[in-house]
C-alpha cells in the first residue's frame, strides 16, 4: 500500500460522511434531485445574513491599500481585537488581540494548537460520540486520541474521563453543542470538569489543557445556553469558526482564543502563528477577516433550524424512531432500528435516503441525519423512513 497505515485507518470515519455525500450526488444524477433525500453532510442551506453580503460588497468596492496582500500570519490586528472584545463580553474574562489567532476554519485552528502542545506519544481525551477528524488532527503531530464513553444521555462521564487521564495526557477536547448528538454540556459539568483537570494536573505535575471546539455555539434552541469555558478553567482554548453561525463554510474563516493565564499562553500563540506557513495557508482569508468585523456579531436565525428539527423529530418519533432531542447543531442522532447502524443506513439508501452511520463517530448502533435541507425534503422523505423501519422490525432485525 502506497499511503501510510495510520492515514488509511483515519480515512474510515471521514469517508463514511463523504461517501454518503458522494453517493447522494451519484443517485441524484440517476434518479433526479427531487427523488433523493440527502441528510448526510452538515452543509448549511440557510443563506448568510444580509449584513454579510453587504459587508463583502462594501469591502470589495473600497479602495484599501494592500486589500489582497499578505498580512501578519496571526491575522489583521483589528480583526483579532474585534474577536477579543466579543469574547471578553461572552466569556467573562479580559482578552486582548494577542490572545487570538485567525485561521482557515476551526480545523486549521485545532491542528495549529495540537502542533504547539503535543509531543510524540502524548494523548488527547475526548468523549464519544465525537467528530471523527479529531483523530487525524491529533495523529498529525504524533499524538494519540483516546475516546471514552459518555452517559446514556450523551453527557460527559467524568469518571470515565478521569480514568483515561495519565501522565501523557496533554489535553481534553469537548465539542458543545456536540456533533453528532446535539447535546450541550451544562455549566455544572464544565465546572466539574475544570475541577477534575486542575486536580489531575497537580497530581501528574503536568498542565492539562481543555480544548473547546465551538462551531455550533450560536445554533441552540429552547433557551439553552452554552456556558463560557475561559472563565471556568485557566488552561483552556476556544476553537471556533463562522462556518455555521454565518452559513459560510466554504469561506474557511475561524479563530483560536487562548486563555491569557494559560501556561505558556504567549508561546503557544507564537508557535501557532509561526506554524501557519508550515500548514500551507500562511494566513486566514483577508476578505473574510475584514467582513466579520463589519458583520459585528450578526448570525443566522437558529429558529429556522429549530423548526426543521421539530418537523423532522416529530415525524420520526411518530414512526417509532428513538432519539434524544438535540439542544443545538442541525443534527439528529438516532438509535438504529435493529441495532446495526451500517445495515440500517443501507436499508435507508434503498429508499433513496442518505444518512451517516454512527460508527463514523465512534458510536455504532446510531445514525446521524443532517437537517440542513428544505422542509419539503424532510416531508417527502418520511414515507421512506416508515418503509425502512417497518422492513427492519418485520424481520426482527
Amino acid at each position: 500500500m502506497a499511503i501510510a497505515k495510520h492515514t488509511h485507518i483515519a480515512l474510515f470515519g471521514t469517508s463514511l460522511i463523504r461517501k454518503m455525500f458522494n453517493e447522494g450526488a451519484r443517485m441524484k444524477k440517476e434518479f433526479g434531485v427531487e427523488n433523493v433525500f440527502d441528510f448526510s453532510l452538515g452543509n448549511p442551506n440557510i443563506p448568510p445574513p444580509n449584513e454579510f453580503t453587504e459587508a463583502v460588497i462594501k469591502i470589495m468596492k473600497e479602495d484599501i491599500p494592500g486589500k489582497h496582500a499578505y498580512m501578519t500570519n496571526s491575522g489583521y490586528a483589528e480583526t483579532r481585537a474585534f474577536v477579543a472584545d466579543f469574547l471578553t463580553k461572552e466569556q467573562g474574562i479580559t482578552l486582548e488581540k494577542e490572545n487570538i489567532i485567525m485561521t482557515c476554519g476551526a480545523g486549521a485552528a485545532l491542528n495549529l494548537f495540537f502542533q504547539a502542545i503535543l509531543n510524540v506519544g502524548d494523548n488527547v481525551v475526548v468523549s464519544i460520540p465525537n467528530f471523527v477528524v479529531y483523530k487525524t488532527y491529533v495523529e498529525n503531530f504524533g499524538g494519540v486520541l483516546k475516546t471514552v464513553k459518555c452517559k446514556d444521555n450523551f453527557q460527559l462521564d467524568l469518571e470515565a474521563i478521569e480514568a483515561s487521564i495519565n501522565v501523557q495526557t496533554a489535553a481534553v477536547i469537548i465539542n458543545s453543542p456536540n456533533n453528532p448528538s446535539g447535546v450541550v454540556y451544562p455549566a455544572s459539568q464544565i465546572k466539574a470538569l475544570a475541577s477534575l483537570l486542575r486536580r489531575k494536573s497537580r497530581e501528574l505535575d503536568r498542565q492539562i489543557y481543555l480544548v473547546s471546539d465551538e462551531p455550533y455555539r450560536y445554533i441552540v434552541y429552547d433557551g439553552v445556553e452554552v456556558p463560557p469555558i475561559l472563565s471556568a478553567y485557566e488552561n483552556s482554548v476556544i476553537i471556533s469558526s463562522y462556518s455555521k453561525s454565518l452559513s459560510i463554510p466554504g469561506e474557511r474563516i475561524g479563530w483560536a482564543a487562548i486563555h491569557p493565564k494559560a501556561e505558556d499562553a504567549n508561546l503557544i500563540i507564537q508557535v501557532m502563528t509561526m506554524s501557519t506557513t508550515g500548514m500551507g495557508y500562511t494566513n486566514a482569508p483577508a476578505l473574510m477577516q475584514r467582513a466579520i468585523v463589519e458583520v459585528n456579531g450578526k448570525t443566522i436565525d437558529p429558529e429556522i433550524y429549530r423548526e426543521k428539527r421539530d418537523l423532522f423529530a416529530n415525524s420520526l418519533r411518530d414512526l417509532g424512531y428513538d432519539f434524544i432531542l438535540p439542544q443545538g447543531t442541525f443534527y439528529l442522532f438516532i438509535k438504529a432500528p435493529g441495532g446495526d447502524d451500517m445495515k440500517f443506513v443501507e436499508i435507508l439508501q434503498d429508499e433513496k435516503i442518505l444518512a451517516v452511520p454512527g460508527s463514523g463517530f465512534n458510536m455504532p448502533g446510531y445514525f446521524r441525519l443532517s437537517y440542513c435541507v428544505e422542509n419539503q425534503v424532510i416531508r417527502r422523505a418520511i414515507p421512506g423512513f416508515k418503509k425502512a423501519i417497518d422492513k427492519t422490525l418485520s424481520k426482527g432485525e
